[in-house]
């Protein structure tokens, strides 16, 4: 269909999660919080990761580029939702549109990559602990976190390019807060065929590449523990992966329900709870799963607070024989 005797659409409008006046306010402290929180924990964690030398291991090499993914990520998508709580009306340009697309999908993908190689790290260190440092060297790590970029960059540059060779006519008002695929399928007024398939095409890819060695590098996984004698012993080892594996579930879980169905069962009250959920609840919990839950992290925060308070001007004030 040619955008023939219609009026092509140069910027859109971004309806936000809720029309309702009165949800506006509590709704933008609430994310801001979130948001909030979501930035100060991988920020947190990077600078740590980065910092402490005990942390300066594979494991924690990746958790680093985690945490740098859903940082970005999340500040691709949030600050533009905030936005659209207090003001009247939440304007994109096209390009703008199509650039936090591209932004958020090359991340979103990044991160499933991300979790796959964090799996293999962890079935090296459970499985292989002997061969750990030769196997998960600098260089593997550098070359598989350049895969995982790689990977997601291609996704995002492939789905942006064939989205901009829609049309979009009179209708410019996006059922969403942000512009994702699903919402400007429905609104093109060309063709979307190619797109959906190509859609569903990467999906299923993508989903398939990353979670089949996740499923594959777990089965080896709870097959070593199960084999460890001591209940102690087992529970180290289940510890070490624990919170990857709550990750991968709540991901995955979220990204599938979202984007492995056809445009036609578009539904906008599942698809904004289920985009919340993986764009500002997920790089949330990222940081607080992998550091409440993690010992090294908290005693080199610990570590690092105590350095920071006894290099203070006021610590030293403090009388040497003063108690708390």
């Amino acid at each position: 269909m040619t955008p023939k005797n219609h009026s092509i659409v140069i910027e859109f409008i971004i309806m936000g999660l809720s029309d309702q006046p009165e949800l506006q306010l509590p709704l933008f402290i609430l994310f801001l919080g979130i948001y909030i929180v979501s930035m100060v924990g991988n920020l947190v964690l990077i600078l740590l990761i980065r910092i402490s030398s005990q942390l300066h291991t594979p494991m924690y090499y990746f958790l680093g580029n985690l945490s740098f993914i859903d940082l970005c990520y999340s500040s691709v998508i949030t600050p533009k939702m905030l936005v659209s709580f207090v003001s009247e009306e939440n304007i994109i340009s096209y390009s703008g549109c199509l650039t936090q697309f591209f932004f958020f999908c090359s991340f979103a993908v990044s991160e499933c990559y991300l979790l796959t190689a964090m799996a293999y790290d962890r079935y090296v260190a459970i499985c292989r602990p002997l061969l750990y440092y030769s196997t998960m060297s600098q260089r593997v790590c550098s070359l598989l976190v350049s895969g995982v970029y790689t990977m997601g960059t291609f996704s995002g540059l492939i789905q942006t390019v064939y989205l901009a060779r829609l049309f979009f006519c009179e209708d410019n008002v996006i059922s969403n807060y942000f512009c994702d695929i699903l919402p400007l399928l429905k609104l093109s007024c060309s063709s979307t065929y190619i797109n959906e398939l190509l859609m569903m095409f990467l999906v299923g890819f993508n989903s398939l590449v990353t979670t089949l060695p996740i499923f594959i590098s777990y089965a080896f996984i709870f097959s070593s523990i199960l084999s460890i004698h001591t209940a102690k012993g087992r529970s180290k080892a289940f510890s070490t992966c624990g919170s990857h594996l709550a990750g991968v579930i709540i991901f995955y879980g979220s990204i599938i329900f979202m984007y492995y169905k056809p445009v036609s069962s578009y539904n906008v009250i599942q698809e904004k709870v289920a985009s919340v959920i993986y764009t500002m609840v997920i790089p949330m919990l990222n940081p607080l799963i992998y550091s409440l839950r993690n010992k090294d992290v908290k005693k080199s925060l610990k570590k690092i607070m105590k350095r920071r308070i006894s290099l203070s001007p006021l610590f030293h004030c403090i009388p040497k024989n003063f108690t708390f």
